[in-house]
């Protein structure tokens, strides 16, 4: 799955690694080291009109555009869209074939799921290997609170912003509706690969640079791009211990990034 993310590159970084047009009057976009569900967040999606990339905010948790009312939706049990029923289910199998975007951020988090699994040895300082540059947890570590547990982050190894394979939705009220349009996101996931397999059995689906034009514009029904749903690969990755705090939504910064 994917529950949490974070975005440490500013709005002209992200539109440079993403060749998006031109940025709206007035757009901001500062960091943010813990999203979560139900906040409005910036994706990637291809302008009706121009035909150039478009950087613009929708809520994380898609809301169909059947809904009559989406203040009533359970937006919790949509912020993840599992590869393997993407065509099955309705909810999905729309956006899958007409709204797709991408979801720009710089890592996201997992909560260590699989105790009963061998867990990655201890990485001394220095050493390289799947799991990258590992810094080793000081040995008069605060002991976290009972019941936490132990959080990882996954980044690219250069430290740059990606992409994720995200699906969207476009809310517009009904007739004598008081409610503004909404748009939402949700993120595709599929199994976990080697990397991320010790702590979850699920990941995002991480999107190549060469695939983004495909997955943004390419509505040919007789060639969807379902195999683009698939784990990435693990050498390309690399695994962090993360702050426990970012558990609570409420602790943000960039100290979330660092085990504590």
């Amino acid at each position: 799955m994917c529950g949490r993310y974070y975005r440490r590159s500013d709005k002209q970084a992200i539109a440079d690694r993403f060749r998006v047009g031109k940025l709206p009057p007035g757009f901001e976009l500062p960091p943010d080291y813990n999203i979560a569900p139900s906040t409005f967040q910036p994706v990637i999606r291809t302008d009706r009109e121009t035909g150039e990339r478009e950087l613009t905010m929708m809520r994380w948790g898609l809301v169909s555009a059947k809904i009559a009312n989406p203040d009533s939706f359970k937006i919790f049990s949509t912020t993840n869209a599992r590869s393997e029923s993407i065509l099955q289910k309705s909810i999905w199998r729309g956006p899958f074939t007409h709204t797709r975007c991408l979801v720009p951020l710089d890592g996201f988090y997992e909560w260590l799921q699989r105790p009963s699994l061998p867990q990655p040895p201890p990485i001394e300082p220095g050493e390289h290997g799947l799991f990258g540059n590992i810094e080793p947890v000081p040995k008069k570590a605060v002991k976290p609170k009972a019941g936490s547990r132990p959080v990882f982050r996954f980044e690219m190894p250069d430290g740059a912003p990606y992409a994720l394979a995200g699906l969207f939705s476009e809310w517009r009220p009904r007739k004598g509706s008081a409610h503004p349009p909404l748009d939402t996101f949700s993120i595709v996931t599929t199994e976990a690969n080697e990397l991320t397999d010790p702590i979850h059995n699920r990941m995002p689906v991480i999107l190549h640079p060469r695939d983004y034009d495909r997955w943004l514009n390419d509505y040919d029904e007789s060639r969807q791009p379902i195999d683009l749903l698939r784990p990435y690969e693990s050498d390309g990755m690399t695994m962090t211990p993360a702050n426990r705090l970012v558990g609570n939504v409420r602790n943000n910064g960039p100290d979330m990034l660092n085990s504590a």
